[in-house]
């Protein structure tokens, strides 16, 4: 009985070996398909190769090229080779050559974002929203499509993003959808994320009613189906796997070689003009079907390219949908996140000032405290975010965004503080310490910071801040004694006397813990606080961020405290606030105004001042 290979080793074989045959200018790509005979597929599986154009072995001889190998051995195993006659372009190249499209919903401006709808970098034309992704580094929702849609060649992360695309609407200004993040174009696929900015979005693809909840791996013969901008609902089969593909961007880099799969017509379901993609489908999600041809919420791959015009037969390429998610470090939407972005509330946005303000991350000695949820480590709001100690019960840090120019005036009567749905009963400090004492539920995040955006939006942030995760006991001195006014009006000061860029400001805050913080009811009571306001300083034409400690230690003189003294609030270098908590503030350091020698000049007391009054707050460092 003859040998049979194994598939796993053929696609290895096939990355390392068959791949190099890619050097040759006429070959296309080179991937893994059942062999073509009188055209038509058998079920004989092979190395396919694809030319621009198939030439007769005289020809290939006149010119000194070889032929391609009739087959390769593969473990002892000879496998047959097929040479087929395609040529591919990626799916946006030629859209604004188009005269007319017909304007259907998909290339209107979209609130929510539907994925299957037209989205672009400013400075392209327009191609497709695959699907809704999140970001594993950080937790925030993005929209995933191509390299040649969300950046292209004068693109750089950072940018903004529109929908629809300037082909379809140009008034561009209007239509800010997101933020450009991270990028890819190479054998894992031609892909980009963008984050989320200022626009809803429903993870439910157009015309096929389901998000994306799972990733697979497609193999022949797999019936999948797509949601593009320009040819909308179409089906097709998988027809090839672990292709590379050469594709010239016309961006004067020169070929590219891009790792997926192919996809040619489902006969069974076949589109009326034979086209299964178009120019300006680039990006949409392929998605699996079940047997009975209904569309699955699993995603296979990442469409990115189409025949050239005039190739006999209909075929797309997409990336392996795994590929992209682990090269972008993105994964699926899951729970709470899809009501966030169908809602606009998707946590704190690091993105949110022109420069980038990045959530506190735990250092080595913290590390092992932070409590795991689902998802990551971090727990999303409305305009807020957050992170628990596992220990301590209570919130490592709390980071929120406050639009000024935005503040809606919400009422908290009938508000309840409530445990917080997203993290265990048990991880979480609720009433029973609160319940028959003085001791205050303290905000983290302030209420009325929060309450900004549509009326709902405000409305459901008011909601939020009300959650357990957000509150942290304080001792009723700290209100009796005037400095829970001046506490809670560091970030008022900023507003009245300084230029803020776009009224747009991010704080990061939490409380300090200490091994000797006093024991009430099974709960140690932290006895200092922190903060840092982060905003674009017009006048000074950058980042600005200011950090405070409010305590009941003398920081001036380092004199310990003995539980008695009143509460103070100082101004503090970013670096004395990671000392204290173990958190890690990285390049927002940058920013601080009271950064010592290396950074700033050194000042006495190391940077360090007592406020007395909201003036204090903006006095020059």
């Amino acid at each position: 009985m003859a040998r049979r290979i194994d598939p796993e080793r053929l696609k290895r074989f096939l990355r390392t070996e068959a791949a190099a045959y890619l050097d040759r200018p006429d070959v296309t790509s080179v991937g893994i398909g059942y062999r073509i005979k009188d055209g038509k597929p058998t079920k004989e599986l092979c190395i396919q190769f694809t030319v621009g154009r198939k030439r007769s072995p005289e020809a290939l001889e006149s010119d000194g090229t070889p032929p391609l190998p009739s087959s390769m051995t593969v473990d002892g195993v000879s496998v047959p080779t097929d040479v087929i006659e395609r040529r591919y372009r990626p799916s946006w190249r030629v859209v604004a050559a188009v005269a007319e499209i017909e304007k259907d919903r998909r290339k209107q401006r979209l609130d929510p974002m539907l994925p299957g709808c037209s989205v672009s970098h400013p400075s392209l034309t327009a191609g497709t929203l695959g699907c809704l992704v999140a970001d594993a580094r950080d937790g925030s929702l993005c929209m995933l499509s191509n390299w040649h849609v969300l950046q292209g060649p004068d693109g750089r992360p950072g940018d903004r993003v529109v929908q629809p695309g300037p082909f379809d609407d140009n008034a561009t200004d209007g239509n800010g959808a997101g933020i450009l993040v991270r990028s890819h174009r190479g054998l894992a696929g031609d892909c980009a994320i963008a984050r989320l900015d200022g626009r809803t979005a429903d993870p439910a693809i157009i015309d096929l009613d389901t998000g994306v909840e799972k990733i697979g791996v497609p193999e022949l013969g797999d019936r999948v189906v797509k949601s593009g901008r320009t040819t909308g609902v179409t089906r097709g089969v998988v027809t090839r796997i672990e292709v590379t593909t050469k594709l010239d961007y016309g961006d004067g880099t020169g070929e590219q070689k891009i790792g997926g799969f192919e996809i040619g017509i489902d006969a069974k379901a076949a589109p009326e003009d034979g086209e299964i993609s178009k120019d300006g489908d680039s990006g949409a999600a392929w998605l699996a079907c079940d047997r009975n041809g209904k569309p699955e919420p699993v995603m296979l791959g990442l469409h990115f390219a189409g025949e050239v015009d005039g190739d006999p037969e209909e075929h797309a390429l997409a990336c392996y949908a795994h590929a992209v998610f682990k090269k972008l470090e993105i994964r699926p939407l899951a729970g709470a996140e899809i009501e966030r972005a169908r809602s606009g509330g998707a946590g704190f946005d690091p993105g949110f000032l022109k420069t980038r303000v990045d959530r506190p991350k735990a250092g080595r000695s913290l590390s092992r405290d932070v409590l795991k949820v689902e998802g990551g480590t971090v727990v999303d709001h409305t305009h807020f975010s957050l992170a628990m100690s596992r220990k301590r019960r209570l919130a490592l840090w709390v980071a929120w965004n406050i639009d000024g120019g935005r503040l809606v005036s919400v009422s908290r009567k009938g508000i309840r503080f409530a445990l917080d749905p997203d993290v265990p009963e048990d991880a979480q400090v609720g009433d029973e310490l609160y319940a028959d004492n003085r001791l205050d539920r303290g905000h983290l995040a302030r209420r009325r910071d929060l309450c900004w955006g549509s009326r709902a939006e405000a409305e459901r942030a008011n909601r939020d801040s009300f959650l357990f995760t957000n509150i942290a006991p304080q001792h009723q001195g700290f209100n009796q004694n005037g400095m829970g006014g001046l506490w809670g009006g560091l970030e008022d000061a900023i507003f009245a006397d300084v230029e803020v860029e776009d009224l747009r400001v991010s704080v990061l805050a939490g409380p300090v813990f200490r091994d000797d913080d006093p024991v009430y009811r099974e709960v140690a009571i932290p006895r200092a606080f922190w903060k840092i306001i982060a905003f674009v300083d017009r006048e000074k034409g950058g980042l600005v961020a200011k950090g405070f400690v409010l305590t009941q230690d003398d920081l001036l003189d380092r004199i310990e405290a003995l539980g008695l003294e009143p509460f103070k609030v100082y101004q503090v270098p970013l670096g004395e606030i990671e000392t204290r908590t173990g958190l890690v503030f990285g390049a927002l350091n940058d920013a601080d105004e009271r950064a010592p020698a290396g950074r700033r000049p050194e000042r006495a007391g190391g940077g360090i001042t007592l406020v007395e009054s909201l003036a204090d707050v903006t006095r020059s460092a």
